[in-house]
């Protein structure tokens, strides 16, 4: 009965300790305390980068539409180059720009020139009814600049959730020639369609 009796009380005393509780819960709460953060960087960091992504894309759309001479291939890797310089993030940036016309006695639009870096293949006549729908409404032999980008998100914590894995800042800009109606090519790098180059 005094065997049953201790251990009984034992117990009790073990059940109305408190000693190292706070170690306990510490080491319970810091793993969902180390996720929150990283988990906040993430997104944080995610949402810059789809900001410069867009930022980097209009710089290149605006500077091409102030353009008076031809563009060439040195030109399309500067921008290139510059846009990867303000991504500034470790994956590759893919851009395709190219000059679109619209013909109003076809009803259909025409690729002027359109170029590649980083991308499968270039827009062309036979090819850019694809995108037809995503392209403003233009007036008869209306010329605009299309810049598309693509950059994919690579997180600098991966803590063992897929939430931002595979995401790609893809672009689509569209800028009207601010000093002509058109902006001329003198481009030769393949992929490439360059139909048109006086201005």
């Amino acid at each position: 009965m005094f065997v049953f009796r201790n251990v009984k009380n034992r117990i009790k005393a073990f059940k109305q300790d408190e000693s190292g509780i706070l170690t306990v819960e510490a080491i319970m709460i810091f793993p969902l305390l180390l996720w929150t953060i990283t988990f906040t960087f993430t997104a944080f960091e995610g949402f810059r980068q789809s900001a410069s992504n867009l930022k980097a894309a209009y710089t290149v759309s605006d500077l091409i539409s102030r353009e008076s001479a031809a563009v060439t291939d040195v030109y399309i890797d500067s921008l290139h180059e510059l846009m990867g310089e303000m991504v500034n993030n470790r994956s590759e940036v893919r851009m395709r720009v190219s000059l679109i016309r619209f013909d109003e006695n076809d009803n259909r639009h025409y690729v002027d020139w359109s170029t590649v870096r980083g991308y499968d293949t270039e827009w062309n006549d036979n090819n850019i009814q694809e995108i037809e729908n995503r392209l403003p409404p233009m007036p008869d032999q209306d010329t605009v600049i299309l810049v598309e980008t693509s950059n994919e998100y690579i997180p600098q914590f991966k803590p063992g959730w897929d939430l931002a894995t595979g995401i790609n800042f893809q672009n689509f800009i569209f800028t009207r020639p601010r000093f002509s109606t058109k902006v001329a090519c003198n481009l030769v790098r393949p992929p490439v369609v360059c139909v048109d180059n006086s201005a």
